[in-house]
């Protein structure tokens, strides 16, 4: 039986003064309880308790020992207490990773949103296109693209990442408008290079069927604001994910191409460290996010 259940049990004998009141706490037995006493009593080489017919009582070295039990046992719950009172509630440094385009133009407004709504909690936001090991980085709670490869990681299913292609007015005015896949060939594309087949786009037509088409262009690059400037100065035909071209798509700056065709969509997820024993604030705003990404949420 470990010291600090010992010192427990030998404080609750004192407190309550009885040996089966003691254990009826600790859910035990009676010679189970006067046991761990007198084992203690044996390694300290002093008696702490007299006992008689009307109960027990402390002796100068065993009142001197039930002070100091008393305070380590008091300390000890409030310990437990404090990482309790963590683990239910969204309170504490929250360390949170993301991808950079979409932790700019999606993530941060979120946090901001989810630090209002929770004022105990702090909140480090790092940015990173590469995958990061958790553990290694400190982060509490990633959001990542894309399939899950099977790990010990904890995981939360938040919604899926529509693409688009679009292309500026001015663009299609000069090369025309792509009427079915296999134009493409032809057009000058703008390749996003972090993504698996940059160059080869993929595309199912309206009766369901998928092609593959090779592009080539000017202009490649792993970063989407790139990718969307040049598309926006009508350099090329761009594949980007919806959130950072609807506003481009919405003030007229850019036009969906072949919007009759279906594009690849990537899932979103909240990971953590692990499946267990997740924090409060952890579960909170894995929560908060679960609720944002519905089918429509780019537009917003």
């Amino acid at each position: 039986m470990d010291r600090l259940l010992a010192m427990e049990m030998f404080v609750r004998v004192v407190e309550t003064g009885s040996f089966s009141k003691a254990a009826r706490e600790f859910n035990t037995t009676q010679p189970t309880v006067t046991k761990q006493v007198a084992a203690t009593e044996t390694r300290l080489k002093a008696r702490l308790l007299n006992r008689n017919t009307r109960g027990v009582s402390l002796t100068e070295a065993g009142a001197l020992y039930y002070e100091k039990c008393k305070s380590i046992v008091r300390d000890a719950q409030d310990a437990e207490s404090i990482v309790r009172l963590r683990q239910s509630q969204a309170q504490g440094l929250l360390r949170v990773g993301t991808s950079v385009a979409f932790g700019r133009r999606v993530i941060v407004p979120a946090v901001l949103e989810y630090m209002a709504r929770h004022p105990q909690v702090q909140v480090d936001l790092s940015f990173e296109d590469r995958y990061v090991d958790l553990v290694a980085q400190g982060i509490d709670v990633a959001v990542r693209m894309g399939k899950l490869a099977d790990s010990s990681l904890g995981a939360r299913f938040l919604g899926m990442n529509p693409w688009v292609m679009a292309a500026a007015p001015s663009y299609l005015k000069a090369h025309g408008v792509p009427k079915r896949a296999q134009d493409l060939s032809s057009h000058v594309a703008l390749i996003y290079s972090s993504v698996v087949g940059d160059d080869v786009w993929q595309l199912h037509t309206p009766k369901g069927e998928a092609v593959t088409v090779p592009v080539t262009g000017r202009l490649r690059s792993n970063n989407l604001s790139a990718v969307l400037a040049a598309t926006r100065e009508g350099l090329g035909l761009a594949l980007m994910p919806r959130y950072v071209a609807s506003e481009s798509i919405k003030a007229g700056k850019l036009v969906e191409v072949l919007a009759d065709h279906g594009l690849a969509e990537q899932e979103i997820h909240a990971v953590f460290p692990s499946p267990k024993l997740v924090p409060g604030k952890v579960s909170s705003f894995v929560a908060f996010l679960q609720g944002r990404f519905d089918e429509r949420w780019w537009a917003r």
